[in-house]
């Protein structure tokens, strides 16, 4: 382990690595690409944040260890909640995380193309897509009924919830479908459901995660922008 910078940390290469030596990218969202867990910041607009923000936490840092469980427990919570809520969180809460549009805008001029595979909801992470003119994304649908939430995930053809088996899945599908090895991925997260994609790809970073998640990762970021990895990569 070579501690490269305050704040930054890197395992088992040497660095630089060039970014043109991979293909694809891919993403987690909540915290990572943007400021906030949306489900906390939902929950919270109806007093019930500390409820939901406790299993959120305990979830990412790996102490449950079914992570649909623990999604569909916090979602129970919302139902009633008016689909307003949604865009005021967006609106009022939400940002891109620094040096976000500065890393994915490097991967894009690299030749990469970028994925968004998120174990929040779609209201969000397609608003985050054409934002960041990301090439794909999967995540879960909320359910909603005559303007409010119904507490439930909507079925999908592939499920109903993303988890981090789901977020390796479509990790290697897109590499399979790209015609690339798994070698020439990147996975940038912070959580624990983003270890599985993460173990999968050639390159894994962690931007300011939880501490099972920093131990793994290849490069990790605890102090500073997205845009650090750039610092490792050129």
């Amino acid at each position: 382990m070579t501690a490269t910078a305050p704040g930054l940390t890197i395992r088992g290469f040497t660095p630089p690595l060039s970014l043109r030596d991979f293909k694809l990218v891919a993403f987690d969202m909540d915290s990572t690409l943007i400021n906030i867990e949306c489900v906390d910041e939902i929950a919270d607009l109806v007093g019930r944040k500390a409820e939901v923000a406790e299993i959120t936490e305990a979830a990412m840092r790996g102490e449950i260890a079914d992570y649909k469980d623990s999604l569909r427990r916090r979602v129970a919570l919302l139902a009633g909640v008016s689909e307003d809520a949604l865009q005021r969180v967006y609106d009022e809460r939400l940002k891109l995380n620094p040096g976000v549009e500065t890393f994915v805008q490097a991967c894009r001029d690299a030749g990469l193309k970028t994925l968004l595979i998120s174990g929040g909801f779609t209201f969000f992470s397609e608003r985050i897509r054409h934002r960041l003119k990301l090439d794909f994304a999967r995540a879960n649908t909320l359910g909603v009924s005559k303007g409010k939430l119904t507490g439930t995930l909507f079925d999908r053809p592939w499920g109903d919830i993303v988890d981090g088996a789901e977020k390796r899945r479509v990790l290697l599908e897109v590499v399979e479908l790209m015609g690339i090895d798994a070698s020439q991925a990147i996975a940038v997260g912070d959580g624990a459901n983003d270890l599985p994609m993460m173990a999968a790809a050639g390159l894994s970073i962690a931007y300011h995660p939880k501490p099972a998640v920093a131990e793994k990762a290849m490069i990790s970021i605890s102090a500073g922008g997205l845009d650090r990895t750039l610092e490792v990569l050129r």
